[in-house]
């Protein structure tokens, strides 16, 4: 996707310490006088039950990855655990049911680092980071650790996730109160296969409730698209939804019964001592420094992002550096529009380019 283009691509591994290998792409973007050392570096980072494709959906020149290497960026794409380029591990294979025994928590503490660490080291620079959907949830709950702080320019997140408690998508909310992911997980399924038949019997059980409109599954989602057109679809559904842990997805549940940014709930009292020493999971502090140079992108229609949620995250930057702040609203956009909206480019892209410039 990246070569057929005309562009170079390079492969990268990195392994976390707790041993999965993670795949990155580098996309060397070019200078006008063809010098490709020293650009400013940029790491990627995809939701849940995508993949670093999530950047390349878009034609060339209008998707976020190739429209940052034609400004001269040095472009690096992060493929977390479990998914199509990153099922590696020193000791386990992906039909391990241990290979799956990880959330978020485990994204935050390993994959997160791991990657940061590598294209810092590899580039010998600090890096813009560039976060959607639950890439931007990784980031909130990481920016507690000083260590990552120290490498980045600057963060951008679009249709940022961190309380989900407000969330408006049928299809999730009803998930999640379902206890969908806990009854794969007490099945014995610990890959969550989006398009695998135990989790499509499930959703098509979903799908009979009275008020749940599954015409089109993508929206009942994400909310209602403005900007995508059938094609970008197609390419979508070729390359995507990915694999993630049913751990991780009853992460996520918990998130949005409960309202709140916890790591994973052992849901006994007894279980939670054992893995944290308390009775409840400790909560996550996104405190972000004040004079992190930030850029937050936001859309009116986006039900797993929704206004209400982003608001409280908002409230919580009230004494943010104003002139390090940068929030966008977009009335008509939701949750996919940010990485597939064929206006996305002119909506978003280009001033989140302006935006990294200026750091």
């Amino acid at each position: 996707m990246v070569e057929n283009h005309g562009y170079i691509c390079q492969e990268h591994t990195v392994t976390t310490q707790d041993g999965y290998i993670l795949s990155i792409q580098r996309i060397p973007g070019v200078l006008p006088q063809g010098k490709a050392e020293n650009n400013v570096p940029v790491l990627l980072q995809h939701g849940v039950l995508m993949d670093g494709v999530t950047w390349l959906l878009l034609p060339p020149h209008q998707s976020l990855a190739l429209l940052l290497a034609d400004n001269g960026f040095d472009v690096w794409i992060a493929n977390t655990r479990g998914t199509k380029y990153s099922r590696g591990h020193v000791s386990l294979t992906p039909d391990d049911g241990s290979y799956w025994n990880w959330s978020w928590d485990e994204l935050v503490a390993y994959d997160l680092p791991a990657t940061l660490h590598y294209v810092h080291d590899q580039t010998g620079q600090k890096l813009h980071y560039v976060g959607h959907s639950l890439g931007t949830l990784m980031a909130l709950a990481s920016f507690s650790k000083e260590q990552l702080l120290s490498m980045l320019r600057s963060a951008a997140l679009l249709s940022p996730i961190a309380y989900v408690g407000q969330l408006t998508s049928p299809l999730a909310r009803n998930a999640a109160e379902n206890f969908i992911a806990e009854t794969l997980y007490w099945l014995g399924i610990h890959e969550f296969v989006p398009r695998g038949e135990a989790v499509m019997k499930l959703i098509r059980d979903i799908c009979k409730k009275p008020g749940i409109d599954c015409t089109d599954l993508l929206t009942s989602f994400t909310g209602v698209n403005c900007c995508l057109n059938s094609s970008i679809v197609d390419i979508f559904l070729d390359h995507e939804p990915q694999s993630t842990a049913t751990k991780n997805m009853i992460h996520l549940a918990q998130m949005i019964r409960d309202g709140t940014i916890t790591m994973f709930n052992y849901g006994t009292e007894d279980e939670n001592w054992k893995h944290y020493g308390q009775s409840n999971p400790p909560v996550y502090k996104t405190s972000i420094p004040n004079d992190l140079p930030l850029f937050v992108s936001y859309g009116g229609r986006d039900a797993l992002s929704d206004t209400r949620d982003v608001r409280l995250l908002l409230d919580s930057l009230k004494e943010h550096d104003q002139d390090k702040l940068v929030v966008q609203y977009t009335k008509d956009y939701a949750h996919a529009d940010y990485v597939m909206g064929q206006n996305a480019k002119d909506v978003v892209y280009d001033h989140l380019i302006a935006f990294f410039r200026l750091q």
